[in-house]
């Protein structure tokens, strides 16, 4: 073990390293992201209004939102987009 450390690391072998440890820290990032949000939508404060509109498209929890293209959901206009993107934005942040 001791001649692992007494042994100089080539630079471009700190790269790799270093590179592959950010891909596996944006993986696991990802994966507790989705992991927090395995709750109900509910958890959001969302207007009844909006919380009514996802659930009828089918977003229950929020890992349902996470890759939805909300343009593409009926009854969600600009302010509501935006409502919803700043309620995910602070849950995300928080989790």
């Amino acid at each position: 073990m001791e001649d692992l450390f007494k042994s100089k690391l080539k630079k471009s072998d700190v790269k790799k390293v270093n590179k592959l440890l950010l891909e596996s820290l944006k993986s696991y990032r990802k994966t507790l992201s989705y992991m927090a949000a395995d709750v109900p939508i509910s958890v959001l404060c969302l207007s009844k209004s909006l919380e009514n509109i996802l659930i009828s498209y089918g977003c229950f929890r929020v890992y349902d939102l996470l890759d939805c293209d909300f343009t593409k959901i009926k009854g969600l206009g600009e302010v509501r987009i935006r409502e919803l993107t700043t309620r995910l934005d602070e849950f995300l942040t928080v989790s």
